[in-house]
């Protein structure tokens, strides 16, 4: 098996001028389709039949390098990430102290502003610390600036998605319209887990529905204790 010139792949004849000659076949291609994924190296050593015009769009979606995936890893890290996180936490975090409210002063406007200062609280603090916990340089999860400002923005969503009914008066219509918004708020959490985390779906539910129940059932348990 003859090697040729300086850099240059035997199979996709891609030219790297940092490469030592590379033989014809031998699946060691420095190409960025190659070095990305070595799915694109076939069993048998050599390089698929696959060159850098060629469109990957066309190749099966585990055979595309990963920088022509529908959701690249940058994406998953600088965005879907830091969404989900805040998300979560506002969801959950904020449940305890808004029906707690509501059981102790038996108030819908009284736990709505309890929900809001827990929201846009729980929003900061998320925020901050995304933005604080590292500059991307290392990780690569994107600016700092952009990371806090997506956790913060989806933790005040996630706080304030359930917070929203108790702007109606009648207390008891507002807890029935929270309760289903809450359950809305853990399904939508547990399937964007499963769509671009690839938790599998019945795991990912029972996690998300396990712990925010957790936190459902303190807040409602020391609203009925304070109330007496």
């Amino acid at each position: 098996m003859s090697s040729i010139s300086m850099g240059r792949c035997g199979s996709c004849n891609y030219f790297d001028p940092r490469s030592e000659p590379v033989a014809a076949g031998i699946g060691s291609c420095t190409h960025p389709h190659h070095a990305l994924t070595q799915l694109l190296v076939s069993p048998a050593g050599g390089c698929l039949d696959f060159t850098a015009d060629s469109d990957v769009s066309k190749l099966p979606a585990t055979l595309r390098p990963i920088d022509d995936q529908p959701q690249t890893r940058d994406f998953l890290l600088q965005k879907v990430q830091p969404a989900l996180m805040g998300l979560m936490d506002g969801s959950v975090s904020t449940l305890a102290p808004l029906f707690a409210a509501a059981g102790l002063t038996g108030r819908s406007m009284s736990a709505f502003f309890v929900g809001v200062a827990a929201s846009v609280g729980a929003g900061i603090s998320m925020g901050l610390a995304e933005a604080l916990s590292d500059d991307g340089k290392v990780t690569g999860r994107g600016t700092p600036l952009a990371r806090g400002a997506i956790t913060g923005i989806a933790t005040a969503i996630g706080g304030m998605l359930h917070t929203l009914p108790f702007l109606i008066p009648d207390l008891r219509l507002a807890l029935h319209l929270a309760y289903v918004i809450v359950v809305a708020e853990l399904f939508s959490i547990a399937y964007i887990r499963f769509r671009f985390m690839k938790t599998p779906l019945a795991k990912t539910i029972v996690q998300v529905i396990v712990g925010g129940g957790i936190v459902f059932m303190i807040g409602i348990l020391l609203g009925k204790i304070g109330a007496g």
